[in-house]
């Protein structure tokens, strides 16, 4: 006489089986559907899903395609367009790894100007969480990491490419990420400030005057760095910074003494 426990066992076993046939019956079939698929035809459906911002279907016929056909013109494309579909799929580190390894695989291809700049553009948004995409924040207070890479990666793009049609873009992005990277010394500046840490405050002033130079954070810098050496004692140092002030940021001045 058959047990619950044996009962019980038999039914998960014949449901078990039952499961697992039903999957291997759709295997075929799936399988079927794209197996006399030709390179043209992975790219088309890719193309399409993409065009219909479909990304995990565009991500998985491309990645189809490079698996079949690892070669010749689809492939490259598709490799290309894949860094793209990636980039809006929010997949970062999948889109930079394919960026590097396009450019190290094809560094002469017609359209390695545009994966420098898909480079830059994601680094550009990294970091862009959730939450800051729909509520207002200050980009200059995030962690600056991303924002140098992207100034770099454009960097690169402008300089290997000066005639690109994506340069002028990149420039403008990187005067914009230039002035964040200033305006991100100043606040760690000020945080210094707050906590008496009155030397590491100035020179992280000082940075901002040596490399940001004619960026909008510079009378920020330089009255964090009037306040440092006052409250250090440093006389001399104060007075010529406020030299600095007076000549090149009038009207800063004129405001800072009215608070």
């Amino acid at each position: 006489m058959m047990t619950p426990r044996n009962k019980i066992y038999t039914i998960f076993l014949i449901l078990s089986v039952l499961m697992f046939s039903s999957a291997c019956s759709l295997l075929p079939k799936q399988t079927e559907e794209t197996d006399k698929w030709s390179a043209s035809k992975f790219y088309s459906e890719a193309k399409s899903s993409l065009a219909a911002t479909d990304y995990e279907d565009a991500i998985k016929y491309y990645e189809m395609l490079l698996a079949r056909y690892p070669f010749g013109r689809f492939a490259q494309q598709a490799q290309v367009e894949l860094v793209y579909t990636y980039y809006k799929y929010d997949e970062p580190e999948s889109a930079l790894a394919g960026a590097d390894r396009f450019i190290k695989t094809y560094p002469r291809h017609p359209n390695i100007d545009y994966v420098y700049y898909l480079k830059g553009l994601v680094n550009f948004n990294r970091g862009k969480d959730l939450i800051a995409r729909y509520l207002p924040q200050d980009p200059t207070q995030r962690d600056p990491g991303a924002t140098r890479q992207a100034f770099d990666d454009f960097s690169v793009l402008t300089k290997k490419f000066p005639n690109s049609k994506y340069s002028r873009d990149a420039r403008q992005r990187m005067l914009f990420l230039r002035n964040n990277l200033a305006q991100y010394e100043v606040h760690v500046a000020n945080y210094y400030m707050k906590r008496g840490a009155y030397i590491a405050a100035a020179n992280r002033s000082k940075y901002v005057l040596e490399h940001y130079q004619k960026t909008p954070a510079v009378p920020g810098a330089l009255d964090v760095m009037i306040q440092a050496y006052d409250k250090l004692g440093l006389d001399d140092l104060a007075t010529d910074a406020r030299r600095v002030m007076q000549t090149n940021y009038p009207e800063y001045q004129t405001v800072q003494r009215s608070n």
